[in-house]
């Protein structure tokens, strides 16, 4: 019986023997050559597949998107683990990826995984990996994502989701690196950069006894909470560009254009799906017409508040389109708050609520359009 560790390592092995290990498995293999980030030739600088997520990481003009950067450069530069929180679509898997493409593991894999795509007892062999022989119909030794991944980057998405029977096993493999496969003996030693994401409170799930306390602190160790795309309107428009760029090729739809009034549209969308539903709205646009987000656009963002008129249009005389686009967006920005404190009384706790932003970020906004002053009689029923 073999008791000395066994210390696999992808990188000294043909991809062949990493991705194909079960030929049975053909959406396994498939996923991992999807997943796979090509190693740099020497002297050529970054390969083109990285292209596109450098692409998303300079449309982050915003002041808080611009402070996710850094800390996005600053997490690359250590190997500890990374902790990405924030809402549904907001682009975690954009921050993720950064974080690898800049480190020192950049010529390793990344590899994801989705801890709420799959019940337990197959998320565990898809983490882990399995013996022939482990349990019935395991005909054949199946490579699990973290040896996959030695040498790389290990992506957990929707981590608040895990079984909490695997959280103990994950976080003995973030403490020691070691873990066996599902029926195995022998212990592996393992290599490997994690990542976390999630779009729950994991601070509320610890004190509800869902989320293992230690293993939280584990992954917490560098945070970074990506804002929704409510609080970073300005960057619509440079987003609706890049979509728009890429899926109008993609679509074979090169002669597609937005209208002013299209993008317009698209500025006054409450986005309760942020960046990924931005991007929807544009794909419909390009296949279906531009009528098509009013048709089937979601429902305002309150019930009750007066209704919504045209924010007017700077006199652009002086003004590139980008200025014209950015006071456009503050315009209709300030008329969204100013309609939800009407509507609330100018309750500023209720309104903060309504709009989904701190209370101190609306106390700023109020202070940054001079609305301070500006408190109406009325008073909702």
């Amino acid at each position: 019986m073999t008791t000395a560790k066994e210390a696999f390592d992808p990188r000294s092995a043909p991809l062949a023997e990493v991705t194909s290990v079960d030929p049975a498995d053909a959406r396994i293999a498939a996923e991992f050559r999807i997943d796979e980030i090509p190693r740099p030739a020497a002297g050529k600088g970054q390969p083109a597949s990285l292209r596109p997520t450098e692409q998303q990481m300079d449309l982050w003009r915003s002041p808080r998107m611009r402070e996710v950067r850094e800390f996005i450069r600053e997490a690359a530069s250590v190997d500890v683990t990374v902790l990405v929180t924030g809402e549904t679509g907001t682009g975690k898997d954009v921050v993720a990826r950064g974080i690898h493409q800049l480190s020192p593991r950049r010529a390793g894999l990344f590899v994801k995984v989705n801890c709420a795509a799959m019940p337990r007892e197959l998320l565990e062999t898809e983490l882990f990996g399995h013996e022939r022989g482990a349990f019935t119909g395991a005909h054949q030794l199946k490579i699990g994502k973290f040896e996959a991944a030695h040498g790389g980057t290990i992506f957990l998405d929707e981590i608040g989701d895990l079984h909490p029977a695997l959280q103990g096993k994950l976080l003995h493999v973030l403490q020691d690196g070691e873990f066996a496969r599902l029926g195995g003996k022998s212990t592996l030693k393992v290599d490997v950069r994690t990542i976390a994401a999630t779009n729950q409170d994991l601070e509320r799930a610890v004190a509800e006894g869902r989320f293992r306390q230690d293993l939280y602190y584990r992954l917490n160790v560098i945070q970074i909470k990506v804002p929704p795309l409510r609080e970073r309107v300005e960057e619509i428009p440079a987003l609706v560009n890049y979509f728009v760029e890429v899926y109008a090729r993609r679509f074979h739809r090169e002669a597609f254009t937005l209208s002013p009034a299209a993008l317009d549209n698209l500025l006054r969308q409450p986005y309760p799906g942020n960046v990924r539903e931005l991007e929807n709205l544009v794909k419909r646009m390009i296949v279906l017409g531009e009528n098509s987000v009013h048709r089937a656009g979601p429902a305002p963002a309150w019930d009750g508040a007066p209704p919504s008129q045209h924010a007017p249009v700077p006199d652009g005389s002086a003004l590139s389109l980008r200025d014209l686009v950015r006071q456009t967006s503050r315009a209709r920005e300030r008329e969204i708050i100013s309609q939800v404190l009407e509507h609330t009384g100018w309750n500023r706790v209720r309104s903060a609520k309504a709009l989904k932003i701190s209370y101190r970020a609306l106390l700023y906004k109020m202070k940054q359009f001079g609305l301070n002053g500006h408190r109406s009689r009325w008073r909702p029923l």
